[in-house]
């Protein structure tokens, strides 16, 4: 822990995290942004295999594994278990989303590491919580679809699953917000407890808004590609320079700026165009006439008139384009990291603030095993016997 991480929210926590992918490792990376000491548990030899994704899942542990400490271990080996039994001991909070029942078959499981550190916040991280589902498993593009998101997402009777693995972050926030409530309990109790998120609840809550659409209109519900839009102005807009813009227009005070800003007298005489009901019955031609003026000017100068009219609106970026965006570059907010393997980039941080700090990355991800021989010696180990769990091929030592 350096001079800064002591004086963080969760400084005082220590996590011990048995994940991969994206949904348990999220639920870490939050916790050691805000300051816990996150042990990142793997496999020896190899470590994560998140690691050694291509593709999609490329970015996987470059993202989550920051700010934690490697111990890559055989957990099946007998005499590794003391060394785990000890830190399970020392923990705070313990993480894990592997598959229903693996970490009862290793003997990690919740009633039996309870029984070791009554204090213990047990985290567990899983596609779906108590119910007909609970023993499936799940991932996040399955949680998606069914949980209704896919359908609302992509055209019609075409069901598309977001960009981004959406529900494992949401999933592990889910957690966190579950660890802090449990911790909190424990100030009051003494006692730990077991905390479960699950994929496709979370999926859900961001069905409700449409559930509860549902509810009220009656109504079969469409997809957002093609549903009414709420707003008259809703729209992406392509510029000269075939910039792609969203801009909105979301109330008569905005509509009435829009038209001064943007020079439309005739739009602002125009009674059809007095109310956003108007406004949307008048959409089959207002919109097009609306793309035919910001066709006529560059990206720049529509948004410097967005801007002006104190709209809500913003590119259509692409994820590489946040390298360089100046607002998450402000203060040094996007934080550069040296990755495994070499590559380095920046990251975004957490989307919070306390008291005007912000929380990221302090902690490049860690080499597999980096930090074995300081996580073992706190669990009791010597140098000995270190050594010898690593000739015998139980845990994984950095060079």
């Amino acid at each position: 822990m350096t001079a800064s991480d002591d004086r963080l929210p969760l400084a005082d926590i220590t996590v011990l995290e048995f994940s991969h992918a994206v949904m348990g490792p999220t639920c870490g990376m939050f916790l050691a942004d805000l300051g816990a000491e996150v042990l990142k548990l793997e496999p020896a030899p190899d470590g994560d295999r998140t690691r050694h994704l291509a593709g999609a899942g490329a970015g996987f542990f470059g993202m989550y594994g920051r700010n934690k400490k490697s111990l890559a271990i055989d957990l099946k080996a007998p005499e590794c278990r003391p060394a785990v039994e000890a830190l399970i001991g020392q923990a705070d909070v313990m993480i894990e989303n592997f598959a229903l029942g693996t970490m009862d078959r290793l003997g990690l499981g919740w009633d039996q590491v309870s029984a070791l550190n009554p204090r213990l916040v047990y985290c567990q991280l899983k596609g779906f919580l108590s119910g007909p589902y609970e023993q499936r498993r799940a991932l996040d593009e399955i949680a998606q679809m069914m949980s209704g998101l896919a359908y609302m997402t992509g055209p019609p009777d075409r069901p598309l699953r977001a960009g981004t693995s959406i529900i494992d972050i949401l999933g592990g926030m889910s957690g966190v917000i579950g660890i802090l409530a449990a911790l909190r309990e424990r100030d009051r109790t003494g006692r730990g407890g077991n905390v479960r998120a699950g994929l496709f609840e979370a999926a859900a809550l961001t069905m409700g808004q449409h559930i509860v659409q549902y509810a009220m209109t009656g109504q079969p519900l469409q997809p957002m590609s093609v549903a009414p839009r709420a707003w008259g102005i809703y729209d992406i807009f392509t510029t000269s320079d075939a910039k792609s813009i969203f801009m909105g227009v979301v109330t008569d005070t905005q509509w009435r700026r829009f038209c001064e800003v943007f020079g439309r007298d005739d739009f602002a005489a125009d009674d059809r165009l007095q109310t956003n009901n108007g406004r949307m019955e008048s959409r089959d031609w207002l919109v097009p006439a609306v793309q035919e003026m910001c066709g006529a000017m560059t990206a720049a100068e529509l948004l410097a008139k967005a801007d002006a009219a104190e709209l809500a609106f913003g590119p259509v970026n692409r994820p590489e384009d946040l390298l360089d965006d100046p607002h998450l570059n402000a203060g040094g907010r996007m934080t550069g990291t040296r990755l495994p393997g070499g590559a380095t980039t920046k990251v975004p941080p957490l989307p919070l603030e306390l008291d005007g700090r912000g929380f990221g990355l302090r902690h490049d991800p860690p080499a597999t095993g980096q930090h074995g021989r300081e996580i073992l010696r706190r669990a009791g180990l010597d140098e000995a016997a270190i050594e010898a769990l690593a000739a015998a091929g139980h845990i994984v030592l950095p060079d």
